[in-house]
């Protein structure tokens, strides 16, 4: 599992000549970063903040699932490729373009998910960045352009991973939500 080797090694792992881990799995670790950030300033603005203990908890709660996603990205990738790969071409091809079909759009699932927390956090840090101690509402504000980010970009994996026709709900659901995690940090930057 990529999430038990060492931050070196995880790196070296994304920098290797292969497919897999990719863009998913490295946009999960920045997300997971951004959450710890947000954890760490809510967990210092206890005296200031009387809700800081149920942010950090959210927090952790996102940080744990985008850790996840760096191992679920990577899995899904690869079995998306190793589909590809295997094609039969002796087989009808509308069997054939079903099961290539049913393997990709499982592939778009982990960048969905992803941009999902990456708008949950970028909304926690809108809801944060005036509340916690001024000393960490740059460490927010950061986080926040991270979460940002990361939803941008898992936007365009989830639309690259579907090549889906125009109007496809996954792709729509992905552009909302880049757009509010956009939002949500432009307005963490501005308090």
């Amino acid at each position: 599992m990529l999430t038990d080797l060492s931050l070196p090694a995880l790196l070296e792992e994304l920098a290797a000549p292969r497919e897999v881990p990719g863009a998913g799995s490295a946009l999960a670790l920045a997300l997971a970063a951004a959450a710890a950030v947000v954890q760490m300033a809510a967990r210092l603005s206890p005296e200031s903040w009387s809700e800081a203990a149920g942010a950090a908890a959210q927090a952790e709660s996102l940080r744990e699932r985008a850790a996840q996603l760096v191992d679920d990205d990577a899995d899904a990738y690869r079995q998306a490729l190793e589909a590809r790969a295997a094609v039969d071409a002796t087989e009808k091809p509308e069997r054939r373009n079903w099961a290539l079909g049913t393997v990709t759009a499982a592939a778009a699932e982990p960048p969905l998910t992803l941009a999902r927390l990456a708008a949950d956090l970028a909304e926690l840090c809108a809801a944060s960045g005036a509340r916690v101690e001024p000393r960490v509402h740059a460490d927010v504000a950061g986080a926040a352009a991270l979460a940002a980010a990361v939803a941008r970009g898992a936007r365009d994996l989830v639309a690259v991973n579907l090549t889906a026709l125009p109007g496809d709900a996954r792709v729509e659901e992905a552009d909302r939500l880049a757009s509010a995690a956009d939002a949500a940090a432009r307005s963490v930057r501005l308090a």
